[in-house]
């Protein structure tokens, strides 16, 4: 029997789109003319020199920035075939308690597979238990016991992976590969174990 394993996943900015929408309201807010690619940078404030950190971070608690939330290609996909494989799948978010209710009704619509008994707020994603997480925050990967994978972004592309020991996802099925790569890993030592 094939292993099952824990796998903990990002919301903004791996399983759904947060930045994209954040930065389209921006530009149509404030007039600038900002891409995702523009984004090299954790802090978003960066890439809007003429903005104020205050003007940048404040549409965060607004209800309509959330209502946008679409999936990023391929996750809704991805993660029902890894639940579906027999996988438990928790997402683990630092979400805001002021902007939690409205981001997570939007999300359960988006993941209808996902419930609260599978959602966990975290600032220190490390300090939670599992055998994987997939983020694009580079902060969350570092220093875990879980296998890291970081899921690319504009702002994180040039990370040295190899050095801190991540496996990088330029895509879900990518994400989804890797561990039935593991997987089958897992099953093939099991087996040969039991051979000898």
């Amino acid at each position: 029997m094939k292993k099952h394993f824990t796998i903990l996943f990002d919301a903004d900015d791996t399983a759904e789109n947060l930045v994209e929408c954040w930065i389209s309201m921006l530009n149509e807010r404030y007039g600038t003319s900002v891409s995702v690619e523009d984004v090299t940078e954790w802090d978003l404030s960066s890439a809007f020199p003429s903005l104020t950190k205050e003007q940048v971070y404040g549409v965060l608690t607004e209800d309509e920035l959330w209502s946008r939330l679409q999936p990023m290609p391929g996750s809704v996909e991805v993660l029902q075939k890894l639940k579906n494989d027999g996988h438990e799948l928790y997402m683990v978010t630092a979400s805001d308690y002021r902007t939690l209710k409205t981001k997570m009704e939007r999300i359960f619509q988006l993941f209808p597979f996902l419930d609260w008994d599978h959602v966990i707020v975290a600032h220190n994603k490390q300090m939670v238990n599992g055998d994987f997480l997939i983020d694009d925050g580079t902060h969350n990967l570092v220093g875990a016991k879980y296998v890291p994978i970081i899921y690319t972004r504009p702002h994180n592309k040039n990370f040295d992976t190899y050095s801190t020991c991540m496996l990088r996802a330029d895509s879900w099925q990518e994400v989804y590969d890797t561990i039935s790569f593991y997987a089958d890993l897992v099953e093939c030592q099991r087996r040969s174990k039991e051979e000898l």
